[in-house]
């Protein structure tokens, strides 16, 4: 008990999360009153990476994660390229990006299916209308729809064979492109890859043309898809969403962060920037000086201020008694910010996504939807690549490794923002510093008292009587699709 009428819940470990996560609830009146989220297990890749030769990070940085490693390389190999002032050959800028797109979609299906929707096949729900079908395509390791996406997931990796030689933990990605190139006969092979998860989707998950799910623009559109759009996963998970209510459940502070994802010759196919919702609606640059880390209560040394990356630490405190998480508390402008395929879309205007949350706030239908309507822009686009790949044209550059420089490596995993600063001193890493898409997301409370983006999602979430592990906070949860591993690199 933390004071009359507030009950204090811990729940945790989660299953179906990539790491371990703890979250300390209080609860009064049947809600959650406050939360902290704490990511239990301390890592230290950024102190593995301290006095090493700077093209180490290509090898070391991706076994931060097993699910979003080639994020990983490529955060790596761009904050290398900074350092070497090296642009890609356009092949083997278009291939990156086939890469890391490849891995978000695929991790976007395994949330969908894996992480998120089995728990609404649970027996709690048998009175809901739409149980008897959640249940039959969503119960853990039994549903129909599980063991298609999966085996969807299968083919869509073929394109890492193909074009990364493996996954995860790829040395394909370089700074200067990739390190092979493909012919025509190859071109042909990524074509019907891609046709065949496209075929997969427009069977099972949307029930249409990708083209249409790509196209949604309005609230209004989305709810006469549930009412009496075509069937499949997609419009199952709108009937569950409006029955229970998911639109206002998982509120966060309606900021976002993008760093922009996939570079092209006229633009990343995401822009990058910050959107704030509500009257102004307002979008807005990325001022990368202006973010900071705070150690208040990560169990790090170096509390007494907050830390741009290229000045912060990875120092284990071993007095601590104020932390409750090796988690730092990333801010942008001393403010927390949400990121992840709601923030992508978000920050590149995405008509629906903006309808969404303008009306009722980025909660856990926006996340969802986001990812999902996503998912059906970026193998649109993946398509186009594989067109544009030019055989026989460059696929590397290179360039020497200096002895002295620094530079940041932006990209976005499915999880959103990830960023890599690199120092360079004497021709050695004198300092790495990570921060993690799920590091800003469940982030601890700063020197302030903010809570982070999730922590502040779960204020108000509903508990009912009995529940140890209430389900309403496990949906708000997988709404963010952590990776907790990243979070504690």
């Amino acid at each position: 008990m933390s004071g009359e009428g507030t009950t204090r819940l811990v729940v945790g470990p989660f299953n179906r999360v990539e790491g371990d996560l703890e979250v300390r609830l209080e609860t009064m009146g049947g809600r959650v009153a406050a939360a902290y989220v704490s990511s239990p297990l301390f890592r230290g890749f950024e102190r593995i990476l301290e006095g090493r030769d700077p093209r180490d990070a290509l090898v070391i940085a991706p076994r931060i994660c097993g699910i979003c490693s080639v994020s990983q390389s490529h955060a790596a190999a761009l904050a290398l390229a900074g350092v070497q002032g090296l642009a890609p050959t356009d092949n083997g800028r278009i291939a990156t990006n086939l890469i890391v797109a490849t891995e978000n979609v695929a991790d976007h299906l395994t949330h969908f299916h894996v992480f998120f929707m089995p728990d609404f096949a649970r027996a709690l729900y048998a009175d809901r209308p739409w149980f008897a079908a959640a249940e039959a395509r969503f119960k853990a390791a039994h549903g129909n729809a599980v063991r298609r996406a999966l085996e969807t997931r299968a083919t869509l990796l073929h394109v890492l064979g193909l074009l990364a030689g493996r996954w995860p933990h790829t040395l394909a990605i370089q700074p200067g492109g990739v390190t092979r190139g493909v012919d025509a006969r190859d071109k042909v092979r990524l074509l019907a890859t891609l046709g065949a998860v496209r075929r997969a989707l427009e069977e099972q998950l949307f029930g249409a043309p990708l083209e249409r799910v790509a196209a949604l623009a309005a609230l209004d559109e989305l709810e006469r898809w549930r009412a009496a759009g075509p069937a499949g996963d997609f419009r199952l998970f709108l009937e569950i969403a409006a029955d229970l209510a998911l639109e206002r459940l998982g509120r966060a502070y309606d900021r976002y962060l993008s760093y922009g994802a996939y570079p092209g010759a006229d633009g990343p196919l995401y822009a990058s920037g910050t959107f704030a919702a509500g009257a102004a609606g307002a979008a807005g640059p990325v001022d990368l000086s202006a973010i900071a880390e705070d150690h208040t209560n990560a169990r790090m040394e170096g509390r007494e201020t907050a830390h741009h990356p290229f000045e912060g630490s990875t120092l284990p405190d071993p007095a601590d008694e104020v932390g409750y998480t090796w988690c730092k508390a990333p801010r942008l402008a001393g403010a927390p910010y949400e990121t992840g395929a709601v923030a992508r879309q978000l920050v590149d205007g995405q008509p629906l996504v903006r309808d969404i949350v303008a009306r009722g706030g980025g909660g856990v239908l926006a996340r969802v939807v986001a990812r999902l309507v996503e998912t059906a822009r970026t193998l649109i686009a993946m398509e186009g690549w594989v067109r544009e790949l030019a055989p026989g044209e460059p696929w590397c550059a290179q360039a020497a490794m200096p002895a002295r420089g620094r530079a940041a490596g932006l990209t976005e995993a499915a999880r959103g923002a990830l960023g890599h600063w690199l120092t360079v001193e004497n021709g050695r890493i004198a300092g790495y510093q990570i921060i993690a898409p799920t590091t800003w997301n469940f982030s601890p409370r700063d020197a302030a008292g903010v809570p982070g983006p999730l922590e502040a999602a779960l204020v108000g979430t509903p508990v009912r009587p009995g529940e140890t592990t209430p389900v309403a906070v496990q949906h708000v949860v997988r709404s963010f699709d952590p990776c907790m591993v990243c979070t504690v690199h």
